[in-house]
C-alpha cells in the first residue's frame, strides 16, 4: 500500500506520516518549503507545490491512497487571495490528479471552521456559497471552498472522506504552530496577559488516528468533525502552570478589549519581527460558543479524545527535547 501525503512537513502531516509508517504503509510525501519534520524518516520525497498542476503530477503516480493537507493557515481578516490560491485552487489540483490517476481513497483535511454556524458532520449546503460563505472570515472561506472542490469530485466518481478538526495541539510540532507558539510564550512568561475566551482543543495524534480509521473504514462523501476538550485561555494556562509549575498571567483582558486594541497590537508585533498571536479574527472566534459533539465520530470510527492535560504535557516533553523550551522546565503528570 503505498500513500502520498500533501502538507506532510505541518503539524498534523507531521503526526500522519509517523502513524502511516506505523501502520506499515509505504509514504510518499509532496514537500514544497521546509522539511524538518521528514528528516530521518523512511519515505520518498517529492518535491513539488499544489498551486502548481504540473509540479505534482509526478507525486500521484502509481499511489493508492492520498492524504490532503497542504494548505495556508490564517488569522487575518484580508489574505482569501493568498489562501484561495493555496487552499482551494491547490485542492482542485489534487483533486484532479487522484480523478486522473485512479487514487482509490482521499482523505481530505478540512477544519470546523469551513462548517460557519452549519452542522459540523455533515456536508455544507450548497445554497450558501452565494448568500453565507462570502462573509466568513478568509480562511473559514477557503476551507469551506475546498469542500466544494472535494464534492465536486465526488460527483466524478472520486472515493474521498473529510475530516474537520478544532484547534490543534501535541507533539512534532516543528514551526511550531500558532498554538504551540502561544504555549511556548506562556511557559517563557513572554505573554504578559490572557484573553478571555477559549476554544476546543484537539491532540494532532487523536486527528490523527481518526483520520487513518476514516481511510479504512468511512463511506466515501463522509464528514467528521474530530475533536477534544472546550477550555478558555485561561483553563489552558492553568493546565500548563499546574504541569510546570510556572505561574500563568494574572491578568486576563476581556474580549472585547482584545478585539479593539488588536490592530495596534498586531502592528507592534510586526515592527519587531513577530507573527501576531492575537487578531481580531482569532479573538473573535474564542468568543463563538457552539455545542461540540464528535458522536458521529465516536459512534463510526470509535473516537475517543486522549485528556487535554495529557496533550499538553506531552506537548511541553517534546517542546523541551526540541530545544524550544529551557531544560529546566519540570513536567508533572500527577
Amino acid at each position: 500500500m503505498r500513500v502520498l501525503v500533501t502538507g506532510a512537513s505541518g503539524h498534523l502531516g507531521a503526526n500522519l506520516i509517523r502513524r502511516l509508517i506505523k501502520e506499515g504503509a509505504g509514504v510518499r510525501v509532496l514537500q514544497h518549503q521546509t522539511r524538518r519534520a521528514l528528516e530521518g524518516l523512511d519515505i520518498e520525497i517529492y518535491k513539488g507545490d499544489v498551486t502548481d498542476s504540473v509540479s505534482i503530477k509526478p507525486a500521484f503516480k502509481n499511489v493508492d491512497t492520498v492524504f490532503h493537507l497542504a494548505a495556508s493557515i490564517s488569522i487575518h481578516s484580508g489574505s482569501y487571495r493568498q489562501l484561495e490560491r493555496i487552499n482551494v485552487a491547490g485542492t482542485r489540483n489534487v483533486v484532479n490528479h487522484c480523478l486522473d490517476s485512479g487514487v482509490s481513497r482521499l482523505v481530505h483535511f478540512s477544519s470546523i471552521h469551513a462548517t460557519g454556524k452549519g452542522k459540523l458532520d455533515e456536508r455544507l449546503n450548497k445554497n450558501t456559497v452565494d448568500t453565507v460563505i462570502p462573509d466568513y472570515p478568509a480562511y473559514d472561506r477557503s476551507k469551506a471552498m475546498s469542500e466544494f472542490e472535494m464534492y465536486s469530485g465526488l460527483e466524478k466518481g472520486l472515493n474521498a472522506v473529510i475530516i474537520r478538526p478544532t484547534a490543534v495541539l501535541g507533539p512534532y510540532d516543528f514551526q511550531p504552530s500558532y498554538l504551540g507558539r502561544a504555549i511556548i510564550k506562556l511557559v517563557e512568561h513572554k505573554l504578559p496577559a490572557l484573553v478571555s475566551g477559549g476554544y476546543d482543543w484537539v491532540d494532532a495524534r487523536d486527528v490523527v488516528s481518526g483520520a487513518v480509521t476514516a481511510w479504512q473504514r468511512a463511506k466515501p462523501g463522509s464528514c467528521y468533525l474530530l475533536a477534544g476538550h472546550r477550555a478558555t485561555f485561561c483553563e489552558l494556562a492553568s493546565l500548563l502552570e499546574e504541569i510546570t509549575g510556572i505561574a500563568k498571567p494574572r491578568v486576563t483582558c476581556p474580549r472585547w478589549l482584545a478585539y479593539c486594541a488588536a490592530p495596534l497590537l498586531n502592528a507592534g508585533d510586526r515592527l519587531r519581527g513577530s507573527e501576531p498571536l492575537f487578531t481580531s479574527v482569532s479573538i473573535k472566534a474564542m468568543g463563538e460558543k457552539r455545542e461540540i459533539s464528535c458522536r458521529k465520530a465516536s459512534r463510526e470510527l470509535g473516537y475517543e479524545p486522549r485528556p487535554l492535560k495529557t496533550t499538553l504535557a506531552d506537548t511541553l516533553e517534546w517542546f523541551k527535547h526540541h530545544g524550544m523550551i529551557a531544560a529546566s522546565v519540570k513536567i508533572n503528570r500527577e
